[in-house]
């Protein structure tokens, strides 16, 4: 037996975001995932290998290795491999290429809660980072809101520009306050580690979407942007002991766990109440959300012959 090995451009060709948010939903309807996570770090560098078994949907194990350095060098930011098995009898279904799985799941992640938090009629987004996440965050929620105008924010304006010029339409914003209170969404995706979201700076109705910290010692918005938000997250066990979006404020007693509105896990709690609730959500990841789109990623190559 050949085990399919799923190439970056072999596996792009076939996707669409909207279908694998329908896949992202689907998934969170099978019992609840079984997950384990090992990191292993080398300041900056990062080790990551994640795992998930979903019963009915199979399990998945990626290991990826995240570079800060590799973009200055102009080399991907993670690189790494995900392995698919069967639920049936645990045979290797197929190998997928990391970074395509990391983009769809990452962008298609925040695309999912955006659709179920955002305004529907959200016109002006805003991405605050201009590295390779930025770039599947614009395709992403251009698929989710058509009608979208972009505006890019990044601490370097070199590569805010040179960001800009290959997504067509897309405007580069020099204040980070004036933006963020312009825009009906901002998705951030940074590796700070002290926070450069002011919650001061929001105003009702927006939707904020968090990406970038994925350690302890990381995070993106401040403690006024916890407390003045309605918060979610992708999932509970993988963001509330793990992040420090969510981490160092519990432990500073900023706010509590049972802050946290809801995770994929409770579709009844995860949903906007009025026009004028800012909501926020941050965006964890997870293996078992690798299952999920390395499963959707799988089924439309095989759709496709």
């Amino acid at each position: 037996m050949t085990i399919p090995f799923i190439s970056y451009d072999e596996g792009e060709a076939n996707l669409d975001w909207l279908a694998l948010c329908k896949s992202i939903e689907a998934g969170h309807k099978l019992p609840k995932a079984e997950i384990g996570d090992t990191f292993l770090y080398r300041d900056p560098d990062t080790l990551l290998s994640r795992a998930a078994w979903v019963d009915g949907l199979g399990a998945a194990v990626k290991t990826v290795t995240v570079y800060p350095g590799n973009p200055d060098a102009g080399k991907p930011l993670i690189h790494g491999a995900v392995t698919l098995f069967s639920d049936a009898d645990g045979t290797v279904a197929a190998v997928l290429d990391g970074q395509l799985v990391t983009k769809w799941k990452t962008a298609g992640d925040s695309l999912y809660a955006a659709l179920r938090l955002a305004r529907p009629d959200s016109e002006n987004i805003l991405i605050v980072g201009a590295g390779t996440v930025g770039y599947s965050l614009w395709q992403a929620y251009s698929a989710g809101f058509p009608k979208a105008r972009f505006t890019l924010w990044n601490r370097t304006r070199a590569n805010a520009e040179k960001m800009a010029a290959d997504c067509p339409g897309m405007a580069v914003a020099d204040d980070l306050e004036t933006a963020i209170g312009a825009a009906d969404i901002v998705t951030s995706a940074t590796m700070s580690t002290e926070p450069l979201i002011k919650g001061d700076w929001f105003r009702p109705g927006q939707h904020i979407d968090l990406i970038g910290a994925y350690r302890p010692d990381m995070r993106e918005a401040d403690d006024t942007a916890l407390s003045r938000t309605r918060i979610f997250c992708d999932s509970l066990d993988t963001t509330v002991d793990h992040i420090g979006e969510f981490k160092i404020p519990i432990a500073a007693g900023t706010i509590s766990p049972d802050d946290i509105q809801a995770d994929y896990y409770a579709p009844e709690a995860f949903k906007r109440r009025s026009d004028d609730d800012i909501t926020l959500f941050k965006n964890g990841g997870g293996a078992h959300l690798d299952l999920m789109t390395s499963r959707y990623i799988l089924d439309a190559w095989t759709a496709a012959g």
